[in-house]
């Protein structure tokens, strides 16, 4: 898998507001109302990574869960850090109908 180039990433991330690019890898801090909560997203992310291969960098502390994405075997982002992505937003900001 191919590492997206800096513009090609930019174009991606107009539909993740909540993720920023630095330091080669995609972003994101999610605050949750308690630790429990975090901790619940964290363990739903968790079986997410593992049905897609593909697991974060990511720390906890209490209610505040912040995740870093990159795809190590390519040294950069690539679209499967995207796919994580929004797999992510969708376990932790849910759609509503």
């Amino acid at each position: 898998m191919k590492a997206l180039s800096e513009q090609e990433i930019e174009a991606k991330l107009l539909r993740f507001p909540d993720w920023e690019f630095y330091d080669n890898a995609i972003h994101a801090e999610f605050e949750f109302e308690n630790f429990k909560d975090c901790f619940s997203a964290m363990s739903r992310i968790a079986f997410e990574c593992e049905a897609q291969n593909h697991h974060p960098n990511w720390s906890n502390v209490y209610n505040v869960l912040t995740i870093s994405l990159s795809t190590h075997d390519a040294d950069g982002v690539t679209i499967k850090d995207f796919k994580l992505a929004e797999a992510i937003e969708l376990i932790v900001e849910p759609v509503e109908d």
